[in-house]
């Protein structure tokens, strides 16, 4: 995930304003890739305001892109850097900072949202595939995920689990 991140950020154009001021800008245009979709969806859809045309959102998705896209591909790998740097090499039982644990929940959710994408889960399906499926062991894992998720907020809302 942190290198389909990287790619993108590596295909966002050059200007010569960003060379002179330094302010980096994004890709204007939306990820092909469904998995980087995503990661990284339009600011705002047609259907959210009837109002605009689809040219106009499209537009103003193309500017937001543009200035926002590398600050949260930026927060979306020092996430996931942040999870590898606490995860212990031989496993066990470890304890998590808020802060680790709000970078945790940021990076379980990246990984989900990506796994999700390549499953095809959306508001309509699957919820779970058949035993003989070669990505039934994907849905698993997406759905220990889910459940990571939630420990995660719980314990971030001081909740019990139980």
């Amino acid at each position: 995930m942190l290198a389909m991140l990287d790619e993108r950020e590596s295909s966002a154009p050059s200007d010569e304003l960003a060379q002179l001021t330094g302010i980096r800008t994004g890709n204007t245009e939306a990820p092909t890739d469904v998995t980087l979709g995503r990661l990284l969806p339009d600011f705002h859809r047609p259907d959210q305001d009837g109002t605009s045309s689809i040219e106009a959102v499209s537009g103003l998705n193309s500017a937001l892109r543009s200035l926002y896209e590398p600050e949260i591909i930026d927060a979306k790998r020092e996430a996931g850097q942040r999870l590898l740097r606490t995860l212990p090499a031989d496993g066990g039982r470890f304890e998590l900072s808020e802060t680790d644990a709000q970078a945790w929940l940021t990076a379980l959710n990246d990984v989900r949202l990506a796994l999700g994408a390549m499953l095809g889960i959306d508001s309509e399906g699957p919820q779970e595939l058949a035993v003989d499926d070669p990505m039934a062991g994907h849905m698993d894992i997406y759905h220990w995920l889910t459940v990571m998720q939630e420990l995660l907020v719980l314990a971030l809302m001081g909740k019990s689990a139980v």
